[in-house]
């Protein structure tokens, strides 16, 4: 086993406590990567405070993070010592089922292994993320860091920004498409950027009219503003997907009318129980779905896109000796557009 150290809530606490914790000896298929940055995702913050019994397993949270490998296995050969590499919240997966071979290992039928809060495959343990400085993971869910991207705004692109990637790959966007992001945080805001890039004309859905200088600088071509009935309904049936990024419970017949005959409403930010009515999707032939995550070729194809076009996530770069006040602070959607934690005050 290998000490390190790293940020961990005991039982039914929520509270983070900088802690010595012990990760497993390297596997002949591992690599040990000295975590540099990581992000805040709103992962983190529902997993600490969702209700824990007294005798739950210890929480580390963090599934977006970047850093420099340090050591690897004997049958390592796509990572050295001194590689820049990124990680997301899948380090594991059955690797047999159709859609491990499909390459989408964050749908595995086996259920893929989480960077925290999952199970390995290998000694049952519960998985602790990367809120510290080392985490030792399979070498197959570790990507190169292309150079040129900033290590600590690049953290959140394996989180947030493989999340709206995947849709926005899967429904075909790029020149000629006509996009709205509703919701301009963690997700929404690389949702915008990935949209420009990709060639799509894109809007985004605010509440306040205040974003419009923002969103203009991330990419899109124009603000509509949900509060005001004049412009949803200047906008109806006009967009091709609309990305919803809300990460609250809200209608989503609003937003179903503003998209196209055969369009999509990919649902992203709020992953819960939600009530549609039907006609909203009959009128148009319209279609919902969601996304989650992704799989290795579509993580590496993002990366790869980000370099060619310096897509990073706008960040505000924090100690991790400060995550209460990161947690806190994101609780209270005081963020523009992701935290990420420094590690290197962790020994």
């Amino acid at each position: 086993m290998r000490t390190t150290t790293g940020w961990l809530a005991h039982g039914s606490t929520s509270t983070l406590h900088q802690v010595p914790i012990l990760r497993r000896s390297l596997r002949r298929d591992d690599i040990a990567v000295r975590v540099d940055y990581c992000g805040v995702c709103h992962s983190d913050l529902h997993a600490l405070r969702a209700p824990r019994d007294a005798d739950a397993p210890a929480l580390m949270p963090g599934h977006e993070f970047t850093g420099v490998v340090t050591e690897t296995g004997p049958d390592v050969t796509r990572f050295r010592v001194g590689d820049s590499v990124a990680v997301g919240n899948i380090v594991d997966s059955c690797g047999v089922c159709a859609a491990c071979t499909a390459g989408q290992e964050n749908f595995c039928r086996d259920f893929p292994t989480l960077t925290y809060g999952g199970t390995d495959r290998h000694d049952g343990s519960t998985t602790l993320g990367a809120y510290s400085r080392e985490y030792v993971l399979r070498d197959e869910f570790a990507y190169p860091l292309p150079a040129g991207l900033d290590p600590a705004a690049a953290a959140p692109l394996m989180c947030a920004g493989i999340t709206v990637w995947e849709p926005l790959r899967a429904l075909d966007v790029g020149p000629g498409t006509r996009v709205a992001v509703s919701g301009l945080g963690g997700l929404g805001h690389l949702a915008v950027k990935f949209a420009a890039a990709l060639g799509a004309e894109v809007a985004v859905v605010s509440r306040s009219a205040d974003r419009a200088a923002e969103a203009v600088r991330l990419g899109a071509h124009e603000v509509i503003v949900s509060t005001e009935p004049s412009q949803m309904a200047a906008a109806r049936d006009r967009f091709d997907v609309l990305i919803d990024t809300i990460p609250v419970p809200h209608d989503l017949s609003p937003y179903l009318g503003l998209v196209a005959m055969d369009g999509t409403l990919s649902h992203l930010g709020h992953l819960g129980p939600i009530t549609v009515e039907t006609t909203d999707l009959l009128v148009g032939r319209k279609k919902l779905s969601s996304a989650g995550s992704g799989g290795r070729p579509a993580t590496a194809a993002m990366l790869e896109f980000c370099a060619a076009h310096g897509i990073t996530a706008d960040i505000e770069l924090l100690p991790s000796a400060q995550v209460a006040d990161a947690l806190d602070r994101l609780d209270r959607n005081d963020v523009r557009y992701r935290f990420v934690l420094d590690l290197s005050d962790l020994s």
